[in-house]
């Protein structure tokens, strides 16, 4: 029957939810499984299997799914299909080397207030968070929460953006390579010397450390795509 979810499919795995669910519950829900590889890039999203077997209608799917397209998970082909985006080499770098060079100037205004010890302290706590097992969307997003709030911390409106403009994206090249290269990438031990850096108010070693950190990051994913391409 047409529009009936394929048994043992990608889309059916997900399984339904609540008809009272709102947009951010179908957005999480969606979120997760690209975040997990459930909805593995390429992933063809049809509309009225999608919705079906999330149990919700077409047009709370669209809303989602366009603020997903947003966000750069999902992408449209030329016949106007959306699929969980593949991302390229050169995309992956250049994620990594816009975040590198938003993140540090956040840390250089960090290092120049004078409160900072109020920074370094929250940033210790979502280290610690990041320290605990949990499931991957969530070390995925405390990863990223990480790193939102050295930009939060700067107090710069228009860095906070473009960093949040890029974050959809982020999230997708940090589980790209599968769930091995997610976690070394996401370890809190990968995290601490951006800390303790800006303890010491060491702007130009914090640069170093994230120019570093952000590009051994980068070409990690990239060698696991090329490995993945291959087999």
């Amino acid at each position: 029957m047409p529009g009936t979810p394929t048994p043992g499919g990608p889309l059916s795995a997900l399984g339904a939810v609540d008809r009272t669910t709102r947009r951010e519950q179908i957005l999480v829900k969606l979120r997760d499984a690209v975040s997990t590889g459930a909805l593995a890039p390429g992933t063809h999203l049809a509309e009225i299997e999608l919705s079906e077997s999330l149990g919700v209608s077409r047009g709370t799917l669209r809303e989602a799914l366009r603020h997903l397209q947003q966000e750069g998970l999902l992408v449209s082909d030329t016949r106007g299909r959306l699929n969980v985006r593949v991302l390229t080499e050169r995309e992956v770098r250049e994620v990594f080397a816009v975040r590198s060079a938003l993140e540090a100037l956040a840390c250089e205004v960090v290092c120049a207030r004078e409160d900072r010890a109020d920074v370094v302290r929250a940033l210790r706590r979502q280290l610690e968070l990041m320290a605990d097992e949990t499931s991957l969307p969530e070390m995925v997003n405390r990863d990223l929460e990480f790193h939102a709030m050295l930009c939060r911390a700067s107090g710069n409106e228009t860095l906070l953006q473009s960093w949040l403009h890029v974050s959809g994206l982020a999230r997708a090249v940090i589980t790209a390579a599968g769930v091995d290269a997610a976690l070394a990438n996401m370890a809190a031990q990968r995290h601490a010397p951006v800390v303790d850096l800006l303890e010491r108010g060491d702007a130009e070693g914090v640069r170093r450390f994230l120019r570093s950190h952000m590009a051994e990051a980068a070409e990690q994913i990239v060698t696991r795509l090329g490995e993945h391409a291959q087999a």
